[in-house]
């Protein structure tokens, strides 16, 4: 997390929102062998207290897990500034950026909550792509479908500490900003620039 108070977000409800909307996050922990990192789609419970997920038995960092204290970071938009974006020639180029940190201890799940969870994931995601009919594991052969979860291991991640990071120059007055956004935009990076203009707005000298 950015230690610039200005890059917290105001709104309560955005950080559990770009969780949500992104929904895929990187799981760190620190295990015997040193610090290991996985990658999953996750799913937050209702009321933003718990964050499920599943990996591969194989990875790494899955054994070491269960009862561990995790970090799961998910990644928004970011994009590089130019210092020459900026009115003031003594600048040095950076990056804004936007991303959510959740802390907590791991539980292993069983596998009715696995298999619950991964339902839940393929109902989410096919009904964002459209999808019609949607999948579900009713079209596949059951028994390769139970073997196929016997590779992987889920879990939940009791979130005790939220540290998000929004980053998009809102320690800069509006003139600024604005350019920034525009610089932004014009090297592709339309939702970031879009994500200033609206986050942005009400910080003038931070």
């Amino acid at each position: 997390m950015h230690p610039n108070s200005a890059f917290r977000p105001k709104e309560d409800d955005l950080a559990e929102l770009l969780v949500r909307e992104i929904g895929f996050a990187a799981i760190f922990a620190g295990t015997p062998d040193g610090p290991r990192v996985a990658h999953a789609p996750v799913l937050l419970s209702d009321d933003g207290t718990t964050l499920q997920f599943h990996l591969a038995r194989g990875y790494a960092l899955t054994r070491h897990l269960a009862g561990a204290t995790a970090l799961a970071v998910v990644q928004g938009p970011d994009a590089y500034v130019s210092a020459s974006w900026y009115a003031d020639a003594d600048q040095v180029p950076t990056w804004n950026y936007v991303a959510i940190e959740m802390e907590g201890a791991a539980t292993k799940l069983d596998d009715a909550a696995l298999v619950a969870q991964l339902d839940t994931l393929s109902t989410l995601h096919e009904a964002r792509v459209g999808a019609n009919p949607p999948w579900t594991r009713a079209k596949m052969n059951p028994a390769l479908f139970s073997k196929m979860t016997g590779a992987i291991i889920g879990f939940e991640l009791r979130i005790t500490a939220w540290r998000p990071t929004v980053k998009l120059s809102q320690n800069k007055p509006a003139d600024e900003r604005e350019r920034v956004a525009a610089g932004v935009e014009a090297a592709g990076h339309g939702a970031l620039a879009r994500l200033m203009r609206h986050l942005g707005g009400d910080r003038d000298g931070a």
